[in-house]
Order: structure tokens, then sequence, then C-alpha cells
């Protein structure tokens, strides 16, 4: 294990944390953590028009639900900020004076240009492998604009600064950056500095085969955020996106992977998202749950949906919820699922309406109707007897009498238990959901 190492997520706060960008930082991070290193978050915000406040704290807040924390930067100690490039202005000055003093920038139609020399460069990248770059020709590889007529920095030139000030041993970032690293293997050697190792992360691209954007399905990390997933779950994801334990494995603690990633495993080619797949890697890490977290969690995201369940007895909302434990994958999908169990003015299924509610169901409802109505004991056990006795009586299938009555008491075909959520709703509340439906039954 080596101290030494020193990697860093520099993201521009223009917006919310993307999957790329949360990806990137949970493999520097693994890196750091694998080797004992420091991971340094820098807020590179030089862009005064395009950057808020608000986007930068959204990335704190996006790195922080992944369980990501940085070890130096904003909202953290460290001896090598300021962390904000906007306020390093004085470094960046610096420097340019250094590469005036070597006679390597220019003026140039009132911008700053850095002359490169004129070779090969070779980047020894410990994914990509050993890559040679031809940067003798101008015409091919002009010299680089490092700052611009009114002032501003360009990315390239700051971020080699920075790096360089920061001690980064290690910059691991999308493979989209590799053909920039010839240009910043030059300023490292213009400022006599020794260049990182740089390891180039294979792209995220869409189910099409195209590079995923910022507005494709699941690019933003509030997608999962707001969405109810859990961020172990998002986390373990995002680690096969371009990694893998080698052994099939899909599910996989943290601590495991910790203990496994080596840069040198990362693949080399470009990685699929699939949301589905993360969706369903989700419900896995959801059927763990403790009952205290899942209750939890579970309470939230039906008060984010409007529920007030403090007219609710704890127990009952506690009965509720338990029913619907292992049944759904992401916390969004809750409220649609058991609703039913906290408001009585629900919607019912128009396609199980059409279906269900039938006029030869009438009767059937009404008969099941009176069997709830005779039991003293109002129990999953009572409820299954008493209405499997029914269909025997009527001389139909069992299921002739589940769908309409489910229909009748949730609003949908599908959820819990049937016999349990009867028994959990309660018998006022059951017969008086049947009465409703008998009156929009026709006949």
């Amino acid at each position: 294990m080596s101290s030494d190492v020193r990697v860093r997520f520099a993201p521009s706060p223009t917006g919310f944390l993307h999957i790329g960008g949360a990806r990137t930082v949970l493999f520097n991070w693994l890196y750091a953590k694998h080797t004992g290193g420091t991971l340094v978050l820098r807020i590179e915000d030089t862009d005064r028009a395009r950057n808020t406040q608000e986007a930068a704290q959204a990335i704190y807040d996006g790195l922080r639900w992944l369980g990501l924390n940085w070890d130096e930067g904003p909202e953290a100690s460290g001896d090598h900020g300021p962390y904000f490039q906007s306020e390093r202005e004085a470094i960046y000055q610096s420097y340019l004076d250094k590469l005036r003093a070597a006679n390597r920038v220019y003026d140039d139609a009132g911008s700053i240009r850095f002359r490169f020399a004129r070779e090969k460069v070779v980047v020894d990248d410990v994914i990509c492998g050993h890559i040679e770059f031809d940067m003798a020709s101008s015409e091919t590889n002009p010299d680089m604009t490092i700052r611009r007529a009114d002032g501003s920095w360009i990315f390239h030139f700051v971020n080699v600064v920075d790096d360089i000030e920061m001690k980064i041993s290690h910059v691991i970032r999308g493979e989209d950056h590799l053909s920039n690293t010839p240009k910043h293997i030059q300023l490292y050697r213009a400022f006599g500095a020794t260049p990182p190792r740089f390891a180039h992360i294979p792209l995220i691209l869409n189910k099409d085969g195209s590079k995923m954007s910022k507005r494709d399905q699941g690019a933003s990390l509030n997608t999962y955020i707001d969405g109810g997933y859990l961020p172990e779950a998002v986390r373990n994801y995002l680690c096969l996106l371009g990694w893998s334990p080698k052994d099939n494995r899909e599910k996989i603690d943290l601590k495991e992977v910790v203990r496994l990633f080596e840069l040198e495993k990362v693949h080399r080619k470009n990685a699929a998202f699939d949301l589905e797949k993360c969706t369903w890697l989700n419900g896995e890490y959801v059927r763990e749950l403790s009952d205290e977290r899942f209750h939890s969690l579970a309470r939230q995201a039906l008060e984010k949906a409007g529920f007030d369940l403090s007219t609710f007895p704890p127990d009952y909302v506690r009965a509720a919820l338990d029913t619907c434990n292992g049944k759904f994958k992401i916390f969004s999908e809750l409220p649609g699922y058991c609703g039913f169990y906290f408001k009585d003015d629900f919607e019912l299924n128009p396609d199980g309406v059409a279906k269900h509610f039938v006029a030869e169901n009438k009767p059937r409802l009404l008969a099941v109707r009176e069997a709830f109505a005779g039991l003293d004991n109002f129990d999953a056990a009572k409820l299954e007897t008493g209405l499997k006795a029914t269909a025997a009586q009527l001389n139909v299938k069992v299921g002739a009498l589940v769908h309409p009555t489910r229909l009748a008491v949730t609003g949908t075909n599908a959820g819990p238990s049937l016999y349990h959520l009867l028994e959990i709703l309660g018998k006022d509340r059951v017969l008086a959901r049947i009465d409703r439906a008998l009156n929009l039954l026709p006949g």
C-alpha cells in the first residue's frame, strides 16, 4: 500500500452530477482506497457564465449520497488549496511567467499560445497501453491557446498546473480525454515537472452504441436519487461499467471491490449502460435491507408522493409495508403498489374494470361480501377459506372471485397477497370498498 497515491476528481459546476462523472469519481475513490491514497475534489469553475453554487452543491450532495467522501477539497481540509480554480489566478499567472521565461508562449491577437515542441509524444497509459502521438506538424497540431483574449484560462493549462500543484500522482479520467494527453505532457515537460500516470477509462455508451450524453435516460444522478434507488446498488452497478471481479458476479460488496480494484484490470472496451440491469440490481439490494431501513425508506417514498401516514396507526403502516417487502425494485414504485392502504378514493384500473366489473361478476362479488361480513375473525387464513368456499358454492374457479375482489379493494389487479392485505385493511374498510364496487357493476 502506498500513501503517495494522490488522485483527483475535477468537475465543472455547470449542472447536476452525471453518471459518467459519478463513475469517474468512483474509480478514483476505489483506487485511492485500494492503495491507501488520497482523493482530491477540485472544482473547475473558470466558466463564470455557466457555473452556479447550486450546481456545485449538487455535486457535493451527489457524491455524499453515493458514499464517496473526498479527503481534500471544498468542505474538507487540505494543504493544496484553494480548491476552486476561480481562486487560483495568482498561481496560474506565476506558471505563465515560467513559460514566458522559457520562451514557450507568444501573443496571438490578444490570446496567449503555448509553443509545442515538434516531436513524438509517448503516452504509457495504465489502461490503454503504449500510444505514440506525432506532434511534428503544426498543421495537424497547431500551437495551443492557453489564455483567451478576455483573460480567461483554457482548460488544458489550468488542469495541468493544478495537478502539479496538488501533487496528483495518477490521472484517472474518461477516454475522451486521451487525445488531450500529449498536449498535457508537453506542458508538464515545459514546467520541468514529471507527468502523472494516466489511466483513461472506457466511455459509457447507450444500448444503441452511441456515447451517453447528458440528456439520455439515466444520465443524471438525480434519476437515482429522486427515483428511489439505493446508493449502494447504484454504486455497485457503476463499478461494473468498465470493471468486473472476473468471476461473473454482479452483486458485490464495496469492501470487496476496494480489495480487488486495480487500474490494470479496468476493461479496454467501452461500457454499455443498461438502466434495466441497474434497476434489477437495486431490487436485489432492496430485498436485503434491514426492517428498520426498509420501513424508513418506504415511509419517505410514500410521504414524498403525498401520503400522510401520520393519520394511520404505526402498527397498521408497518403491517401494510411488510406485505410489500421484496415485491418491487425501486422505492418510487411503492406508492403505486400499495397506495390503496392509505387512501380510500383511489382510481380503478380501467383495463381491470373493463375485464372484471361485468354483469356476471356482480352476484359473485355480492356473495364474497356476504362471506366476509359473516366472519368474526377477519384474518388471512379465514378470509382465504371463506373466499374458496364461496367459489365452490358458486361453482366457479377461485380466480373468478379473486380478481374482482382485488380490483374492488385496491383499484388494481396486481399487488400484495390478497388475503393478507384484506386482513390489514380490516373488515369495515374492505366491506365499504366492495360496496363501492358493487354500485359500479352493471346488473
